[in-house]
């Protein structure tokens, strides 16, 4: 699982003079990596966070990892490399959290550690990916961080954010 982007407000929830709730969307980035089991959780966690909208972006080869009927949002193909230019075109003011999810061999080579510091170069936020045995029959770096922490994180940058939440 790669981007989630955070939070840029939308259209107000209702036109109703108390004070409707204000949107704010998440776009949430997943690629062909076995991580993409979490995505109906994630999603599912997301969306109890009161006045976000989700969205998924999804390359073909996530898709073998989760059920697209478990996913209760718009989901939008990868075909011709989306996320990667909604990446490039991505205004740097709103934050973007990524977090990286591979085997351990690839997490521990010298590029990994260059892109990941690239990123962070951009602004953008790292959940850092967890120790832990691994599909692929390692033990070490390269897990996806846990729904929870993702889930923490975007609601503490919601806080700092100070975004009005209806009583």
């Amino acid at each position: 699982m790669e981007p989630i982007s955070l939070p840029e407000p939308g259209i107000p929830a209702g036109n109703s003079s108390s004070g409707a709730q204000e949107k704010f969307r998440v776009l949430v980035g997943v690629t062909g990596s076995v991580a993409a089991l979490k995505l109906p959780l994630l999603v599912a966690e997301l969306l109890k966070i009161p006045g976000l909208e989700v969205k998924v972006v999804t390359t073909e080869r996530a898709k073998h990892f989760y059920n697209a009927q478990e996913i209760p949002v718009t989901l939008y193909g990868d075909e011709e490399e989306w996320q990667t230019c909604v990446i490039r075109a991505w205004d740097l003011s709103k934050p973007l959290l990524f977090c990286p999810a591979m085997n351990t061999a690839m997490w521990e080579h010298p590029l990994t550690a260059r892109h990941v510091e690239q990123l962070k170069a951009f602004g953008y936020t790292e959940i850092p990916c967890v120790v832990k045995k691994l599909v692929c029959g390692d033990e070490g770096q390269g897990a996806m961080a846990e729904v929870w922490t993702i889930v923490e994180r975007v609601k503490r940058i919601l806080e700092d954010r100070d975004v009005p939440r209806q009583s």
